[in-house]
């Protein structure tokens, strides 16, 4: 069953705010890490933000594929230009409206290919359960990784985590919505809805800990790629979704996918989040490299004269 231009107007529409939503959650986050997690107004920001942003995204799933609204997640990091012109100070120049190109361009690819087997998944049985292994497993795998590494592969790893459980979390959401659609509130499974509250819950926490000592650019584009990645697999597997043109199609896709993957990593590099606690580059590192521009102001290595 095809998609219909009404309901992935509304998939698209909800999916931006959603992202809105969730870049400026992610802002608050990385303030809140700043400030050592204190402050109750912070933690409440955050946690409203990102409420926010989980509902209008589920609402969404109702409209659109996994794999549509889920790739519509990483205009998170187009939202990110305007906070980093209004909060970072730095300018938006020819690269990143490029990468901002390459990543809409891989959105329009998929949004144009993409086909909804309106076969739902109710995920009560031994699918739901070998899901949540896999899921769980990944993520312990990520996270415990993460114990193990510098600052900033912590956080990227932290991240993928993170966008792990959120994209699994979204599929899961989309089973409920499903069974909700077809059957009533009746034929809800609690163990899916048990796996998507802990599944949120825990990624929450890992993305707010990925912003720890790293900033905001690598954890954002972290979970901007994962989270798509993993309920894109999911979603093919769990739902049966797949794209117009058979095998030619799933290429173009895959295409897609490497080039939204491409103007994320830019936006990241670009956008200026790289915040006041990411580390210092390594020593013969050429400061006037992309990420310079982003580089806190008040922020100078050891032995630089401040100038005048």
């Amino acid at each position: 069953m095809g998609v219909s231009m009404g309901s992935l107007g509304l998939a698209v529409g909800l999916s931006m705010l959603s992202a809105a939503s969730y870049a400026a959650a992610a802002v608050a986050q990385e303030r809140l890490a700043e400030h050592g997690h204190r402050g109750l107004a912070r933690w409440v920001t955050a946690l409203v933000l990102t409420a926010a942003g989980v509902l209008l995204h589920v609402i969404a799933l109702n409209f659109g594929t996994v794999a549509v609204v889920q790739a519509l997640g990483t205009l998170t990091l187009l939202f990110a230009l305007p906070i980093s012109v209004l909060r970072y100070h730095v300018r938006i120049g020819p690269a990143s409206w490029a990468d901002a190109g390459l990543t809409v361009a891989g959105l329009a690819l998929i949004l144009s290919l993409s086909v909804d087997s309106g076969r739902p998944a109710l995920l009560s049985g031994p699918g739901g359960r070998y899901l949540a292994l896999a899921t769980l497993v990944t993520v312990a795998a990520l996270g415990g990784g993460s114990w193990f590494a510098g600052a900033r592969m912590r956080a990227v790893l932290l991240a993928g985590a993170a966008g792990v459980a959120f994209g699994i979390a979204s599929v899961l959401s989309k089973a409920v919505m499903a069974s909700f659609t077809a059957s009533g509130v009746e034929e809800i499974s609690p163990f899916i809805v048990t796996l998507v509250v802990i599944l949120s819950v825990v990624g929450y926490l890992l993305g707010q800990l990925s912003y720890q000592g790293a900033g905001l650019a690598a954890p954002l584009a972290t979970v901007s790629v994962s989270n798509p990645v993993a309920a894109a697999i999911a979603g093919v597997v769990v739902f049966g979704e797949r794209f117009r043109f058979g095998h030619v199609g799933v290429a173009v896709v895959a295409v897609a996918a490497v080039v939204i993957t491409l103007g994320v990593i830019g936006l990241s590099r670009r956008t200026g989040l790289t915040g006041a606690a990411a580390e210092e580059p390594p020593a013969g590192f050429d400061r006037t490299g992309p990420l310079e521009a982003s580089a806190d102001p008040k922020r100078k290595p050891e032995g630089e004269p401040t100038p005048h």
